[in-house]
């Protein structure tokens, strides 16, 4: 038994998957009497289970094989099944670096797994001298590493995360949604040295899908192969299959969005940077920008006033707010707004 089946719960192991009929004939020709579907319709019959032109697609971007490839109904499938794969209700535990991403103590909840929060340095980074306490423990199956960081925007220090990598017991998870707002690479290239590794995408943020709900992992086969084995027989429908790939194939208007955004973005943070009620513009490698205000609850809800929506993230990080970066109209109704605040 290698490692990995060390780390996954046994009934996992044990499980038969669901298997239909599509598992056994992928030709999309023929006369399809197997699933009890509708035979007339454009949209009558039940999407590829595993999603293989999307992967394809981006097996070829991401320099990967298609076997190395999950793709999920949104990063959130990524996380939740995670927890389903290798943690025993009530026994084992997650650990995240605070502050970070909410959804991963949310999900630990739902799957009744505790969650054991180190926090992060002054500078936003991993401290490992409180953190290696922790990678011994055989209980902590799961540590997620989000970055770039949400809510901070920071990318993580790789000497940190390999540290991490070399001495954890259970499966280290890099949360990595706004990666292509950075000019760091990717950790996928790790995955084949990493046995312990998933990289954990999206088409949420830099391709603009979230209305899509495309999550994908990265992981070697034998995690993948795990994945496959518990998610739902259809997790990802066929319009949001299209989508993905059409979105993939138009790699020109992801380049030149892209480009606005970042361009963007340094415009609101020099903009940011003049206003009197804004005490400190964080450094960001993503699509947002932390900032530290005077009195986040009351800016907050002074800009929910003027129906511009924000992310108060006071109790993550004291008097900070998280802002997106939106389009040139949005942000100069924003810097208005901000500009008028006394």
């Amino acid at each position: 038994m290698n490692n990995i089946e060390k780390i996954v719960r046994r009934n996992i192991l044990e499980l038969q998957p669901y298997s239909s009929a599509r598992d056994e004939f992928s030709d999309r020709n023929g006369i399809f009497l197997d699933a009890n579907e509708n035979p007339f319709g454009e949209l009558n019959r039940y999407p590829d289970p595993y999603q293989k032109e999307l992967k394809q697609k981006l097996a070829e971007m991401r320099g990967v094989d298609t076997k190395n490839i999950f793709v999920g109904n949104g990063s959130d499938e990524v996380i939740d099944l995670a927890f389903r794969i290798f943690c025993n209700p009530g026994i084992d535990k997650a650990l995240t670096f605070t502050p970070t991403y909410g959804i991963y103590e949310v999900s630990a909840a739902i799957n009744n797994v505790e969650i054991v929060n180190v926090p992060l340095n002054k500078a936003f980074q991993i401290d490992l001298e409180k953190t290696k306490p922790y990678l011994n423990d055989k209980r902590v199956k799961l540590i997620f590493i989000c970055s770039p960081n949400n809510p901070t925007g920071n990318l993580m220090n790789k000497k940190e995360i390999e540290f991490i990598l070399n001495n954890a017991n259970g499966i280290v998870i890099i949360d990595e949604a706004y990666i292509d707002f950075s000019n760091e690479t990717s950790t996928i290239a790790l995955i084949n040295q990493y046995k312990n590794l998933i990289v954990s995408q999206t088409m949420s943020k830099a391709w603009g899908l979230a209305a899509a709900r495309i999550g994908i992992a990265y992981a070697n086969e034998q995690i993948i192969s795990l994945y496959n084995k518990v998610k739902s027989p259809y997790n990802v429908s066929e319009l949001n299959q299209k989508q993905a790939l059409k979105t993939l194939n138009n790699y020109d208007l992801y380049s030149s969005n892209l480009r606005t955004i970042l361009d963007e973005k340094e415009q609101l943070k020099m903009a940011l940077q003049q206003i009197n009620v804004v005490k400190k513009v964080y450094p960001s490698d993503a699509n947002f920008l932390l900032i530290e205000v005077d009195n986040s609850n009351e800016i907050y809800s002074t800009l929910v006033n003027q129906k511009i929506i924000t992310r108060n993230r006071n109790k993550q990080v004291p008097n900070c707010i998280r802002i997106s970066v939106g389009t040139p109209d949005e942000n100069r109704a924003l810097i208005t707004a901000l500009k008028e605040l006394r």
